[in-house]
């Protein structure tokens, strides 16, 4: 299938141009370019549009799973014939396995409750394998370790009627492939054995189940059933089954892996034994053995990620497969906020290295674990074929290898403009900041400080005036920060005040005023991107405006004055031309339901009974894995910040 785009809009503004010039420096083989989209102006629309006229499997890199998970729902709507994959790390309730050495706490990994994110990763590698119109939105999990592509591929087999195949041999293969039986429950990469039929449950669609019925040897028919009402869907003449885990060999290679992981656990355990450290070689000791014996039973182990350097065929330290290795050569890349995503990427190795590190050096995995890690970003670059960065403020980096090709979206078809600024001495600044709050001509502001304890001081000297106000800051929990946005939203307050949080992902607009104390700083939070961002939280109202308090014009200021002007004119001449006038952006603040704190205390508190306690956390885990299946990350969230407040009451 080609990609096939769905939209009530034609491109508009000055996404046309864009497009065309992306297409223009793709097709000349200029491999790395760059949007320059200002906020609001459609970079996405535009994007699908690229991808559409490309035709080629693409990647599109976000730097958070919240904002993946919008990009992955509007490209969704664009492409509603297609294969549009979600690909990230395990929600942020996920803990990986680490040690630390200071407080002797071993901490084992905690996956148990992150099934559905697993089910989308194994459905994006699957859509790679099967065709060539996928689009998979990652996190920058997609640099990270996987399986190998070549031995994930050879372990899929597809089946037909008519084939020839013994039952048996069937179900040693659904094994091998490390699918379990489970007789009593249809759960994902799980079969049940009836007479004369298979059924079972593919990685990455619990939904569905496959029926496979025989007549002796021979397969004789293959339904899609329902896996909650039994109903057939459909009556197939070929399935592939895919393995239940990206980390599989077949059982011959198994044999000699097993045994060169004895080898090098032999050979480090009296490593340590050498250096007295006892502790440590009976740890290495009993865990690997442990986990050698799991993978000759059963072909698999808990953390069998931390054997990827035998189970790859990799040499010490070369290059890990990725989720990159199962896109074609010439896939691609679309990395968003790129400003923001690839000082992440450059950054994943060291952390992920120096908690690998403890665990080597405690006796808790192998040396090979050091190689069940993320890319570095020399090994990132390589990988790179055709990219496109998207940002309003593109990095140094990111217009260096663009070699000139800067293709420009600044135009928003609302008409909305960049707000003007204004700079006003900090001399009586808090004076100017009450007496602009409290102007009847505007509605919400947002401010800006460098300080924690300045943001703190404010905010309690604006509540004694009578101002309703909040202070957002590192500490509140994911649930309270939405929480506190959408109380803005809703009119509980008429002021924000934070640090470097107002930066940027705050899509607010009612706010028609931001105003950045201190501007004239020196410093990463008033450097020309950090500025630029936090104007442009004021371009979604008609009325937006923004106050910059400072003693001097800082050179990151005039350039950040100097791109929200160029950006203005821009569109005041558009507007002009096309008689447009510019209108507030209206979005819908949407539900978000807390518990009061009545509430909250009764659940928290020693008089509820036990059983009711755990009924009802019981219930709010089953909504918290359901809000998460469906992407909804700020609801599981929530709720997964609520069971943590309940349970800390017992």
């Amino acid at each position: 299938m080609e990609f096939d785009i769905h939209s009530k809009y034609q491109p508009a503004g000055d996404q046309p141009k864009a497009i065309d010039e992306l297409m223009y420096n793709i097709e000349h083989q200029n491999h790395h370019q760059v949007l320059l989209g200002a906020t609001g102006t459609g970079k996405t629309f535009t994007i699908a549009n690229v991808i559409n006229k490309h035709k080629k499997p693409t990647l599109v890199l976000a730097h958070n799973k919240t904002l993946a998970s919008q990009l992955y729902g509007e490209l969704k709507e664009f492409f509603p014939n297609n294969r549009v994959e979600y690909f990230v790390s395990y929600f942020d309730y996920y803990q990986p396995e680490a040690y630390l050495p200071g407080n002797d706490l071993y901490i084992e990994k905690d996956s148990k409750i992150n099934d559905e994110i697993e089910r989308l990763r194994h459905s994006a590698t699957a859509s790679l394998t099967e065709g060539e119109d996928v689009i998979v939105v990652s996190s920058v999990s997609c640099i990270y370790g996987l399986g190998s592509p070549v031995d994930y591929q050879n372990m899929a087999f597809s089946v037909r009627t008519g084939q020839i195949i013994d039952q048996k041999e069937f179900i040693y293969k659904l094994i091998e492939m490390q699918y379990s039986r489970n007789d009593v429950e249809a759960k994902r990469s799980t079969f049940r054995v009836r007479g004369d039929i298979i059924e079972f449950v593919s990685p990455y669609n619990e939904t569905m189940s496959y029926k496979i019925e025989f007549w002796d040897d021979e397969i004789e028919s293959i339904k899609e059933v329902n896996t909650i009402t039994g109903k057939t869907i459909n009556k197939l003449k070929h399935v592939v089954i895919f393995p239940a885990s990206h980390y599989v060999v077949d059982s011959d290679r198994m044999k000699p892996i097993i045994e060169a992981i004895k080898i090098d656990k032999d050979k480090e355990v009296a490593d340590f034994i050498a250096q007295d450290k006892l502790l440590e070689a009976q740890r290495l000791k009993q865990r690997t053995e442990y986990d050698l014996e799991m993978m000759a039973e059963v072909g698999y182990c808990s953390g069998i990620e931390n054997y990827t350097r035998y189970l790859s065929g990799l040499k010490e330290d070369q290059t890990p497969y990725t989720l990159f290795d199962y896109f074609p050569e010439d896939f691609l890349m679309v990395i968003d906020e790129s400003h923001v995503t690839l000082p992440q990427v450059r950054a994943m190795y060291n952390g992920d290295r120096a908690r690998k590190q403890n665990l080597v050096d405690y006796g808790f995995r192998l040396q090979a674990a050091l190689d069940n890690r993320p890319l570095r970003f020399e090994e990132f670059e390589k990988k790179i074929h055709d990219i496109i960065y998207v940002s309003a403020t593109p990095g140094d980096y990111e217009i260096e290898k663009s070699n000139g090709h800067i293709v420009e979206q600044i135009i928003r078809p609302t008409g909305l403009l960049d707000p003007e600024i204004d700079i006003v001495p900090k001399e009586n600044q808090i004076d100017h900041i009450i007496s602009t709050i409290k102007s009847p001509d505007i509605n919400k502001v947002l401010i800006t400080t460098l300080t924690k304890k300045m943001a703190e001081d404010l905010t309690d000297y604006l509540k004694e005036q009578g101002i309703k106000v909040a202070y957002l800051h590192s500490d509140i929990k994911t649930l309270e920060r939405v929480q506190i946005i959408k109380q803005l939203r809703a009119g509980k307050y008429d002021v924000l005040i934070g640090i470097n949080l107002l930066r940027e992902g705050l899509d607010i607009p009612e706010v028609d005023r931001v105003l950045i104390l201190d501007a004239d700083k020196q410093g990463f939070l008033r450097s020309t991107t950090s500025l630029v961002q936090t104007i442009g939280r004021a371009a979604r109202n008609s009325n937006g405006r923004v106050i910059m308090y400072a003693d001097k014009e800082s050179a990151a200021m005039k350039e950040a004055i100097e791109e929200t002007m160029r950006r203005r004119k821009i569109q005041i001449a558009f507007n002009e031309k096309h008689g447009i006038d510019p209108t507030t952006i209206e979005k819908d603040i949407g539900e978000f339901e807390l518990l009061t704190d009545n509430e909250l205390d009764k659940l928290t508190s020693k008089k509820v009974s036990k059983e009711d306690k755990k009924n009802i956390l019981d219930d709010l885990r089953k909504e918290m894995k359901a809000a998460s299946s469906e992407l909804n990350f700020e609801e599981a969230a929530r709720l997964r910040d609520l069971i943590i407040e309940i349970e800390s009451g017992k």
